[in-house]
């Protein structure tokens, strides 16, 4: 059976990378009926945080990522906090001395320091220089009756060359010449994680090692200590570093790397696992669907598919995750909404991401939509002005004509509907469009004509109604569209972007309408 891991250290939070590992881990694992096992490694207590092992199983929870096996789970390989283990890693470490595959070094941190800085000078890599590999078992007995401090560095064969395969990486080899006499117990007693987790995965039968990039260089020595115990090592797969556009590795100086930062920003648990999937994977094939629910995930997902190169954190990218999830969960909803008023409803979807939802019955349409504006209303109304609230039936309406943008970003609902409860001053160029063929005296013509066909006007509830008369208009002029359609959208709104005329009209009513084409229209009198 195969079982994968998530080896974190508990220092505080979950870095998004750390995020992806455990995601990739756990995907594997239940795509293959494996079992997925979460080991906290904080042997490192120099930066060990109080409660974090804690947030972090807090935070798998959140993810959905269901550890078979772990610190708050049973299993016959436990525990599986690596400071509950210290007593293991000594038995083995010990086993290592006995078989001559590491030794004692007592060297001070001043000589090793001194020992780098000449190996700087000489441009050589920063590697020990095995002084303490030589000390005769007199002299080594020597100093542990004087009770030296002393770590337990592996015995590296220098002749020999470590080659293995990668699932991701194909076949990787390392020079025994390159790779460092590796500290295993550091002189506190705690192991490092190159021991720890040999030991650990060993003794918990992990058959498939899939971590960062940044530990490939390490597998050398990881694959040396396996032979020196005579153990089978498992396979290994090094997944991308994840990097910041310019190309330099993710990290924190150049924006949020927590999950717990993504979340704050409103940032949905469905969007960031969508996303963090896709840093380094894709299923691959001509589907173009990139919308995946985790069940998707975990029987698409497969090593073959992680891609080699860096992997860029695009917080476009995530934006746009965020947006499709809204829009997704937006519509599930309001096509239950539509069948629980009518069961015969007709629900259209034209293209993607778009739908259309007929009512027979028109109180049944006018019912949908107020439930509509409800549902967008609880989007958004953790960030809605108050101001903006005293008339609910306006809000209502002006909600359901900025649907895609709250749905693309709740938290700008504020000045995408301000321009219904009142528009500043404009220029009268923003009434003029070059491209569209709209200069003043085409602005000009626009909104006199239509004042008098929507003067005439009386059901302005009906946006139907209102593109009819518009429409005719623009026919009747023998022109463009947005010859007509420009002015007056700018003029209501004061603004260059806006949802569309027939919409606004409708949410306006009558009197505003009026009174706003006329005032665009005073812009241009002198013209």
């Amino acid at each position: 059976m195969i079982r994968t891991r998530f080896a974190p250290s508990p220092t505080g939070y979950l870095h998004v990378g750390g995020l992806r590992t455990a995601l990739y881990n756990y995907l594997y694992a239940k795509k293959n009926d494996g079992t997925f096992i979460l080991r906290i490694e904080d042997t490192d207590q120099k930066r060990y945080v109080e409660g974090a092992t804690e947030h972090l199983m807090e935070m798998m929870n959140w993810a959905g990522l269901n550890y078979d096996e772990g610190p708050d789970k049973e299993g016959k390989f436990g525990p599986y906090i690596q400071s509950e283990r210290t007593e293991t890693y000594r038995k083995y470490a010990q086993e290592l001395l006995d078989k001559k595959a590491a030794y004692r070094c007592f060297c001070t941190q001043e000589r090793l320091d001194e020992m780098r800085l000449n190996q700087e000078k000489q441009k050589k890599a920063p590697m020990y220089d095995r002084h303490c590999l030589y000390l005769t078992e007199e002299e080594v007995q020597k100093k542990l009756d004087e009770g030296a401090p002393f770590v337990i560095r592996q015995k590296v064969p220098s002749s020999e060359v470590v080659r293995f395969d990668d699932k991701i990486r194909g076949k990787v080899s390392f020079a025994g010449n390159t790779i460092d006499d590796q500290v295993l117990i550091k002189s506190d007693g705690f192991p490092t994680y190159h021991l720890a987790n040999v030991v650990d995965d060993h003794l918990m039968e992990v058959t498939h090692v899939i971590r960062g990039e940044e530990w490939l260089p390490s597998t050398p020595k990881h694959i040396l200590l396996y032979k020196a115990f005579g153990w089978q090592h498992p396979e290994f797969a090094h997944i991308p570093l994840l990097l910041n556009k310019d190309r330099s590795k993710l990290s924190k100086r150049q924006g949020d790397v927590s999950v717990e930062e993504y979340i704050k920003k409103g940032y949905s648990k469905e969007a960031i696992i969508n996303f963090i999937a896709f840093l380094g994977w894709h299923p691959g094939g001509a589907e173009e669907n990139e919308i995946f629910t985790l069940e998707d995930l975990s029987s698409q997902f497969t090593l073959e598919k992680v891609h080699k190169a860096g992997a860029i954190f695009d917080i476009e990218k995530l934006e746009w995750f965020n947006w499709q999830w809204n829009r997704k969960r937006y519509h599930e909803k309001l096509s239950a909404i539509a069948k629980e008023i009518d069961p015969k409803v007709l629900i259209e979807n034209p293209k993607k991401g778009e739908f259309i939802y007929t009512f027979d019955d028109k109180k049944n349409q006018s019912a949908f939509s107020r439930k509509k504006a409800e549902t967008l209303l609880e989007i958004c109304k953790d960030y809605i002005d108050e101001k903006y609230k005293n008339d609910e039936d306006i809000l209502n309406k002006t909600l359901v004509t900025v649907e895609e943008k709250i749905l693309r970003n709740p938290k700008e609902i504020n000045e995408n509907i301000s321009f219904y409860f009142g528009i500043g001053e404009y220029e009268k160029e923003l009434l003029t469009h070059e491209k569209m063929k709209v200069d003043f005296e085409m602005a000009k013509t626009a909104l006199e004509k239509s004042l008098e066909v929507l003067e005439d006007l009386d059901d302005f509830d009906s946006e139907g109604k209102i593109q009819e008369v518009l429409l005719k208009l623009v026919e009747k002029l023998g022109v463009k569209n947005g010859q007509i359609l420009w002015p007056i959208r700018s003029a209501l709104t004061g603004l260059q972007f806006s949802p569309g005329v027939f919409e606004i009209i409708s949410v306006l009513g009558k009197e505003e309408t009026l009174n706003r084409i006329k005032k665009g229209l005073s812009k241009l009198e002198n013209q």
